[in-house]
């Protein structure tokens, strides 16, 4: 992991991990997990001043097109 200073970067990590197993239950928690720690600093008005984790949007991509093929088997 070249930057896992942050919770959000290792918990994104272990997301990308369970989309290439293809574990999707897994995967709806790491993103559930993510989605809480990205957005838990700073109150309601703070202005997160950091870029997204590289990599955010792709997983959440991923994980989408994970769930479309569930529904498809």
């Amino acid at each position: 992991m070249e930057n896992d200073r942050r919770l959000g970067d290792r918990i994104l990590h272990a997301l990308e991990l369970a989309l290439e197993q293809g574990e999707l239950e897994i995967a709806e928690h790491l993103a559930s997990a993510l989605e809480l720690s990205l957005t838990r600093f700073g109150g309601p008005n703070a202005v997160e001043k950091r870029p997204a984790p590289a990599g955010l949007d792709a997983a959440f991509e991923r994980l989408k097109a994970l769930r479309k093929a569930a529904r498809a088997a």
